[in-house]
């Protein structure tokens, strides 16, 4: 088997772990604040479990750039097994916390040390043949979606075998499998040599140097209105559901449904469109991948049943696995040679930033627009950051040509 065969099957297998191990506490997370650490207050409770999740996503905003400019220096697999071996060792302690305050700061730390995703991204990008890059980011994707789908799923069926705290030991376990097979397995031609002769700026300076360049910025905003769009309406979602079920019968379960589908068609399509990109080029996938999930987003807004809404957003994934690989592939297509590692690492943090804003704005604004003005909103955004891609990518591409 080709090397960059073998390094795309053990990093997908990773970026699934990853992201499983970061979403599987999800369903139980209250309990185990209340059962394992003590908590009693209802309010309490949420206000705690709302801070111990956001807090993984918001260190790792801010360090995603520092650990891509490290990356660029001393290599991707070096910065991945540092994640790798790492996010193993904090998982596992969090099964020892005892109260919640060591919860939080062990979710920061997980997020300052992580990377494993950015840096799995780079190193297939540097190692993959040009011709099968789309495939290959969207088979990573792909990795990367099955993972945050089956994480939730995975930690509640734990949870109830062999309760709350086996599972952060068994997914530090699984992260430390995962770091070793790539530390055995994967390799990357990396010129320590060259990478030492080339002027390393700050990372403020590496953020002006790309945001210089346009199509990386249009880019950028891509990855963040994706999270955006996907996630301001999510708090709302059940409530969304229970007005279109119309009973309780079997609220949770389509209320479940309607949140994992998207990701269930995502990871369908992303190696698919992925493939299709290598042949017809990712900026056409892109361009159509974005006026299609604006598009989306209409239907949902206009829903009359339960079904309505599934189909609209299994159609949602459909148009989402076009997003984010070729995203990666233009960004490598477009990124100075040497900073590719930061380049990522930004575009990660972007994600995070999206993450991190879309719940926010979208609890801000149901209020006064409610959940179908915030499914129109998302589809404008998106409409908009689909014609600033037109202008940045397509026009140049056709006046260079």
């Amino acid at each position: 088997m080709e090397q960059w065969k073998k390094n795309l099957i053990v990093l997908w297998f990773g970026q699934f772990l990853v992201n499983a191990g970061m979403t599987m506490i999800i369903p139980f997370l209250s309990l185990y604040l209340q059962f394992d650490l003590g908590l009693t207050d209802p309010h309490e409770i949420a206000l705690w479990a709302g801070f111990i999740f956001a807090g993984n996503f918001v260190t790792s905003f801010i360090f995603q750039p520092i650990w891509g400019k490290l990356a660029d220096k001393y290599g991707r697999k070096m910065m991945l097994l540092r994640s790798g071996f790492g996010m193993a060792i904090v998982m596992t302690l969090m099964g020892f916390a005892t109260t919640p305050l060591h919860l939080l700061l062990l979710r920061m730390l997980n997020g300052t040390i992580s990377g494993f995703n950015p840096a799995s991204v780079a190193l297939v990008s540097a190692t993959t043949p040009k011709e099968r890059t789309g495939f290959a980011m969207g088979t990573l994707q792909s990795g990367g979606i099955a993972g945050t789908i089956m994480g939730p799923f995975i930690g509640g069926l734990m949870a109830d075998a062999v309760g709350f705290r086996p599972i952060f030991y068994i997914t530090g376990s699984l992260l430390f499998a995962a770091s070793m097979l790539a530390w055995i397995v994967v390799k990357e031609p990396f010129d320590k040599s060259l990478a030492a002769s080339r002027t390393m700026v700050s990372v403020a300076e590496g953020l002006r140097k790309l945001r210089k360049i346009p199509q990386i910025t249009s880019l950028y905003a891509v990855t963040f209105m994706i999270q955006f769009a996907m996630l301001s309406p999510m708090t709302l979602m059940p409530l969304y559901v229970q007005e279109l079920h119309g009973t309780t019968a079997n609220l949770a379960f389509w209320a479940g449904f309607v949140g994992s589908v998207t990701g269930m068609s995502n990871m369908i399509a992303s190696p698919l469109l992925g493939r299709l990109s290598d042949r017809i080029g990712s900026e056409r996938i892109l361009a159509v991948s974005l006026i299609g999930a604006a598009v989306t987003f209409i239907p949902m807004a206009l829903a009359g049943s339960v079904w309505h809404l599934l189909l609209s957003r299994f159609a949602l994934g459909v148009f989402l696995g076009g997003l984010a690989p070729t995203v990666n592939v233009l960004i490598r297509k477009y990124t100075p040679d040497g900073m590719e590692s930061r380049a990522y690492s930004f575009n990660s943090s972007m994600l995070g930033l999206g993450n991190m804003v879309g719940p926010i704005v979208g609890g801000a604004l149901s209020g006064f627009i409610g959940i179908k003005g915030i499914f129109f909103m998302s589809a404008s955004l998106m409409i908009a950051n689909s014609l600033w891609v037109r202008k940045s990518l397509l026009h140049r591409r056709k006046a260079k040509a």
